[in-house]
Parts: structure tokens; sequence; C-alpha cells
């Protein structure tokens, strides 16, 4: 894997500039006068307290957006170029503001400061000059129909939209939410997740700097149940759009269909399987799987957790995999030499460790980690499991934490079968030498990513989502576009057969 070159020096202390309601434009306290805090995860001391939205907040952040989004206000008159511009503005002040952002994100998330920076804010930019690319490209098409008619298509914007993020990738997630959303035309009211507020609510200023019009952007933080579930369930939203845990895609889908049969993508939960074939280079497939567990502190719906290996090389792998989780450097998210920073809160950390002793009871063999890692923070040791079978918790649930499950297998007939019985449908990689053994995995699996010779292999430009109980629709690329826009058909009557 190519290594990135090493990003600038971190801002180890960045100042806490907005912690407001963002709507209309304009910094607003909550209704309610309430405020949360949002904690620093590497020492549970908090960083500070962020106004606390509910549903009279989003009530008026829609009522915002819903204005901006009439016929005739200056978002629906703008030129499609326009709105090209503007989106490239909005990257172009997140560049200049990149090593402040990846700090903010290293503070309030607990990742390495290397990973926000290089990852998740090149990120940002990226999706944003991408989808800006597309403001003028979303078009319809004519239809030949019988008799004496025109008939074409128009793509317009639904409506205004609101999405729920979650705390693993936040301004990464927000970024790819948003930025198709407005380059179709759309208005949006956004809940950061209230771990991770701070970048999101950093970024809603961005937007007013830029030049986008008041109301088009609003940011409301708060908690799923109030400002996450007035956002489900409001008839004047159009399209809702979820990141998060399968549980609360249900319940998100369910508020969606009694309140207007608001349009819903999600994208949930994965236990997604990565297969080792006998053929496969252990030094390389051994980094792949390291990284496609760990990465993120294993905080990924996409973490290959379930680390599928041929009996003829099992127990050679399981020796690497232990050695290389027992040298990952785990320490301050801000040192430069820091891979692996804490679990993002307390829930977290305590589901984590919990799953980890279940591991343990059901007969998994600890092969290493497995316990908390010093005395401050929400740290947890790189933890390898062998021995796994799916009918342990950590071989079937999703951990979403640092805990890689290795399990034998013998033939492709035996891992297509345990690699598609589950809930789930996110990812799946398989690693080996042979194109044949390849095809038939990537043809035979149930999931909406496969990789083969790598992990976690993701392009702005190609469409990502899941099957089954992963949830629904799909984010990235054109695909993206799709759930942004309304058909509408037109047909006219003409003199003569065009």
């Amino acid at each position: 894997m190519a290594q990135l070159p090493p990003p600038p020096p971190a801002i180890k202390n960045p100042e806490i500039k907005y912690t407001q309601i963002f709507i209309n434009n304009e910094w607003v306290n909550s209704v309610s006068g309430k405020t949360f805090p949002t904690i620093n995860p590497t020492n549970r001391k908090k960083i500070c307290d962020v106004q606390e939205g509910d549903k009279a907040d989003i009530d008026k952040a829609v009522a915002a957006a819903k204005i901006a989004f009439e016929f005739g206000s200056p978002w629906q008159q703008m030129d499609a170029s326009k709105r090209c511009a503007l989106l490239h503005k909005f990257a172009d002040l997140v560049e200049r503001d990149k090593i402040y952002l990846a700090s903010l994100e290293t503070l309030d998330n607990g990742k390495p400061f290397k990973d926000a920076y290089s990852g998740d804010i090149t990120r940002v930019v990226g999706t944003f000059r991408y989808f800006a690319g597309w403001t003028d490209k979303i078009q319809g098409r004519t239809i030949p129909i019988d008799g004496n008619f025109f008939c074409f298509t128009r793509h317009e914007p639904v409506g205004v939209c609101g999405q729920i993020i979650p705390w693993n990738f936040p301004l990464a997630l927000f970024a790819l939410k948003i930025a198709p959303a407005l380059a179709c035309g759309n208005t949006v009211v956004i809940k950061p997740a209230e771990q991770t507020p701070l970048t999101v609510l950093y970024a809603a200023q961005l937007f007013k700097e830029a030049g986008f019009p008041p109301g088009v952007v609003n940011v409301v933080p708060g908690f799923g149940p109030t400002a996450g579930g007035a956002i489900s369930s409001h008839p004047d939203i159009n399209k809702t759009s979820f990141t998060g845990s399968t549980e609360v895609g249900q319940a998100i889908m369910v508020a969606a269909a009694k309140s207007n049969l608001k349009r819903v993508t999600l994208e949930l939960g994965g236990k997604s399987p990565l297969v080792v074939w006998k053929d496969a280079n252990l030094d390389d497939v051994v980094e792949w799987a390291e990284r496609a567990v760990f990465y993120n502190c294993g905080q990924m719906c996409t973490a290959g957790s379930r680390t599928y290996v041929h009996e003829d090389i099992y127990e050679q792998f399981v020796k690497k995999a232990k050695a290389r989780a027992q040298a990952k450097v785990i320490g301050d998210p801000f040192d430069p030499k820091s891979e692996y920073g804490p679990q993002v809160s307390e829930e977290q950390f305590n589901k984590i460790l919990e799953l980890i002793q279940d591991g343990v009871k059901d007969g998994a063999v600890l092969e290493c980690g497995g316990q908390r890692y010093g005395t401050e923070g929400y740290y947890i040791q790189p933890t390898v499991f062998s021995n796994v079978t799916e009918d342990m918790k950590i071989g079937r649930e999703e951990i979403f934490g640092p805990v890689q499950s290795i399990m034998k297998f013998k033939d492709m007939e035996e891992i297509i079968a345990r690699a598609n019985d589950t809930k789930y449908g996110l990812a799946a990689a398989i690693f080996t030498e042979d194109i044949d053994t390849a095809l038939t995995f990537t043809s035979r699996v149930k999931a909406g990513t496969v990789w083969v010779n790598c992990y976690n292999k993701t392009s702005i430009s190609s469409p990502f989502g899941g099957f089954k109980m992963s949830g629904m629709g799909r984010e990235f690329g054109e695909y993206g576009l799709q759930a942004y826009t309304e058909i509408k058909n037109v047909v006219m009557k003409t003199p003569v057969k065009l």
C-alpha cells in the first residue's frame, strides 16, 4: 500500500469558534435553551457545551429551507454554473482551513490527525469538487412516443432534504450527503452526531462565507430521538438520508412512512467478510486485513470484521496477524507516530469491551489485546481472536471496534455460504492470485461493494451502499444523485409528428 506524505503540524488546542445552531445563515441558541457537552475521548474531559436542538429548532430550520427552495428564490433562480462555482468556493475554503479542520476533528473524534488531514478533510474537498462538476450535467431525455406528441423528462430537485450523519467520519460523511443535494438544487437541514458536532458547525459558517443564500444550508446539533426524530417525521421534508445503525434506520423508515412517505436512503450496519484464499501473499494480506478492521479504531461500517482464512495457511496467518496488531502504536492522536486513538465515547468503549468478554466466554481464543489501554480516555488494545465461529456474538454481531475475528474455511462452496449467512450485505473482499476464484466469489457474494486484493478502496465517483439490512439506495458518484431529483415526464401535443 502506498504511503501518504506526512501532514503538516497539527493545532493541538484548536479554538472552538461555533457552538450554536445555524439557521438561515445566522447563529442562534436553541428554543429550549438547553445545551449538551461534547467530550474529548482521549481524556474524557469536556471540550465545550453545544446548543441542543430539538423539534422546535428543526421546525425553524425546515421553515427557512422551505422558503429558500420556493420558486423565484435566489437559490431556485441561480444558474447551474453559479451553483458549481459556490460548491468550488466552499471546497476552496475547506482547503484554506484544512489544518484547523483536521485538528478540530481529531480533538472531537479522537482519530489520528494524519488520518483526519490526509483522509477525511481531503475527501471533503474532493467530494465538493466532484459534485460541483455535475451541476450542469443533470439532464433528462427526449422520448419518441406514438402520435403527434413531443415527450421529454426533466430532473428536478426533490426539495427540502433532512440529513442525519454519524460520528465516525463526521465531516467526510457530511460532505457526502450535502454536496449531491446542493448540486441538484435542493436545500438541506442537517443534524450532526451529538458526539462530534464541532467540525460540521464550523463548516456551516464556510457556506455563509462562500456566498450560499440564507436557508439553503441549516445545521441543528442535537440528539437522535429528538432532533433526528423530528427530521424523520417532518411533513415538509421531502427526502431523508441517514448513516448509522440498522436499528435506527428501521425507525427512520417507519417515521418517513407515517409522515409524508418521504424518500429515504440508508447506509447502515455491516459484518463484512474478508476472505484469504490459500494462494494469497500472506505478508501483503495481513497488512490489508489489519487496516480493514483497525483503521479508525474499527469504527467503520465496512470493517472487515469477519476474517476468513483458508485452512492451509490459517496458523501462519493468525501468527502474523497477532504480531501486526501488537506492533500498532497507540497514543495521543496528535502525535505523528500514533496509528491508533481512542474509541469515540464511553458508550462505545463499554460496548466493545463487553463483546470482547463475550468472545472469551463463548470459547474463542484471545490471541492479543482485549483490555483497556492506559488509564485515561477510551482506548482499547487492538484485539485479535482466533477459532471464532458464527454462533459466537463476535462472529455475527457488528462490533464497531478494534476486534479482528479470524475463522477457518476449506473451499469455495463453504465460504460463499458462510459469507452470505448474515443479515448484512455492505461489503466483502477476497485475496487470491486466481482470477477464476476471484470472479466466482464476486458474482456470488451478497454485498454492495466487493474488493479483490484490496480493502476499503472507495472513490467518490463509484457507488457505495448495501444489500439486505445494510441499507437502501446508493451514495457516491452519479448513482448518488438519483435520490436527490424527481423525474418529471412532459408530453406536449404538436401539429406534426416529430
